[in-house]
């Protein structure tokens, strides 16, 4: 998700459903940005564009 080593999971006493709380949406920016890459590609390719 981008965020540095164990900065969720290294903190004492925290559960998984905590930490799991804790991140919240925070993949959301990544998966937008895995999508709009995915997106240009099929634009440069041809075959997938039309």
């Amino acid at each position: 998700m981008g965020l540095p080593e164990h900065h969720v999971t290294g903190v004492p006493g925290l559960s998984r459903s905590a930490q799991l709380r804790a991140l919240g949406n925070g993949v959301i920016p990544a998966q937008a940005v895995a999508a709009l890459h995915l997106l240009l590609d099929r634009l440069d390719d041809p075959e997938l564009a039309a």
